[in-house]
């Protein structure tokens, strides 16, 4: 696995690949990986002839810097398990390398994103489809997955790169749950073992069925502070904080 730091070492690399007639597939990610980064690691391989990462822990997408210092990192073992799964390129920038500008230039969304996890984390997608946005233009790849979980996340993402013409294909990969029902996210290593225990209920509190309304009475019944749940195109999103932690969820609605 080749290891780049440099963004225009990154690129003139993925030009090289692209030349050589390899497609790219492309898995942004901001490490501490699980089963459900591994599964979208896993499609790229399936489906080109060359699979790029990244891990970078954005810091503009984060709205609270406390969030921002205990985001969990694991780099020694991410990067076995990308060596174990056969990625050819792996992209570790700084922040200072990614953001020449000092983030005075941003992209930005002005409707889906004010909705759901944007209306309580002001600013929180403009810095992801910022990062996501030179993260795609550096790689050029052909297809950049993302997964389900973060439905929202992944809509804003496939709309950018329709509305400025980019030739990535977006490709949504189906959300991997642990056998409890929790939705296996980064973040699950931060609760404490008490919460460990309550947070399975978010999924099977939400995918119950019942009105919205007696949703959240459940959920904060439960011991969950509720964020939001809402119906979202063929979708129910909820975001929940159980003690300090920020726990998403979706599932779709049953017709």
């Amino acid at each position: 696995m080749k290891i780049i730091t440099d963004p225009r070492r990154w690129k003139e690399t993925m030009y090289e690949v692209r030349e050589s007639g390899a497609s790219i597939g492309f898995v942004p990610t901001m490490g501490a990986l699980h089963q459900g980064h591994l599964s979208l690691i896993r499609m790229a391989k399936e489906q080109s002839g060359a699979v790029a990462v990244s891990i970078f822990v954005n810091p503009t997408q984060f709205n609270d810097p406390k969030d921002l210092r205990a985001y969990p990192s694991t780099l020694e073992t991410d990067q076995e398990a990308l060596r174990s799964l056969g990625v050819e390129y792996l992209f570790l920038p700084s922040y200072e390398a990614l953001y020449p500008d000092g983030y005075t230039y941003s992209i930005e969304e002005h409707e889906i994103s004010r909705r759901f996890c944007g209306a309580s984390r002001p600013g929180h997608f403009t810095g992801v489809l910022t990062v996501v946005m030179k993260l795609l233009l550096l790689t050029g790849a052909d297809r950049a997955y993302f997964g389900e979980k973060d439905w929202q996340q992944y809509r804003l993402i496939e709309g950018m790169c329709e509305a400025f013409f980019l030739d990535t294909k977006i490709i949504p990969a189906p959300l991997i749950r642990e056998a409890s029902g929790l939705a296996l996210s980064s973040r699950n290593m931060l609760l404490s073992e008490e919460d460990r225990a309550l947070a399975p209920s978010f999924h099977a509190i939400l995918s119950s069925g019942k009105p919205v309304e007696q949703i959240i009475s459940d959920l904060e019944q439960a011991g969950f502070i509720v964020d939001y749940v809402q119906q979202w195109e063929d979708r129910l999103l909820g975001a929940v904080m159980l003690s300090h932690v920020r726990l998403i969820d979706n599932v779709r609605i049953r017709t």
